[in-house]
């Protein structure tokens, strides 16, 4: 399921063997993504080094030449020092974080609700997202923490999770994202975490949610925070 996946999001998997990363045009690229945002350039590279990264495909033989030989110690900062300007997007970002999939979510006790992402007490973050989101809320009705579903594909859905500053540490976070694992593994697709390397919560969540760090990643430019 995690190839298949890939193959659409990416536009090809796996890499060939022996070469660091490949560059495909996919036409994805020319489209928006999921919340109407461009993507322009979007890849991911396994423990070796080895992976796609996919662009538009006017671009693609420019990308190519940029990328070809590399290290794979070198990917990350020719990437964000480069791809933007080459792709010309200067004002963004390309930004290389943490690849984890899961189709074994960890078996945490349930916390939360599913609700309508445009429903009342639904924070800013949550609404763009299609559909359900799952909200876990003090005994008011509050707001504390909540999963939002990034539809990528019929195969792989990636999971955001926030929560509010006064209910950290009490674990809803890790039962929350576990919780939309399960959704997305019982409808036959694969549950995508991604984050910021320097995020040590937000590993510490992936790892007991069922999310282990393979040592993959994930290259993505996108507009400036």
């Amino acid at each position: 399921m995690l190839t298949r996946f890939l193959q659409v999001w990416l536009g090809a998997w796996p890499p060939p063997p022996a070469r660091g990363i490949t560059v495909v045009g996919h036409p994805a690229r020319d489209r928006p993504r999921w919340d109407g945002a461009e993507q322009l350039a979007l890849g991911v590279t396994d423990a070796d080094g080895r992976g796609v990264l996919s662009v538009p495909p006017a671009h693609r033989d420019a990308v190519a030449g940029l990328v070809d030989g590399l290290a794979p110690g070198e990917v990350a900062d020719v990437l964000a020092a480069r791809l933007p300007r080459l792709l010309g997007r200067p004002e963004q970002v390309c930004f290389t974080g943490v690849f984890r999939w899961s189709r074994t979510p960890a078996a945490l006790p349930e916390v939360g609700e599913w609700e309508p992402s445009d429903g009342p007490g639904i924070p800013g973050w949550l609404r763009p997202f299609p559909g359900e989101v799952l909200v876990a809320r003090d005994p008011d009705g509050a707001y504390l923490a909540g999963v939002g579903l990034k539809p990528h594909d019929a195969s792989g859905a990636e999971i955001s999770v926030g929560t509010d500053e006064r209910a950290r540490g009490q674990g809803l976070a890790r039962r929350l994202v576990a919780r939309a694992a399960r959704r997305i593994v019982d409808g036959g697709a694969v549950a995508v975490y991604l984050h910021d390397p320097a995020n040590t919560a937000s590993a510490h969540v992936a790892d007991a949610a069922g999310f282990p760090d393979h040592g993959w990643k994930i290259h993505a430019m996108a507009g400036a925070a």
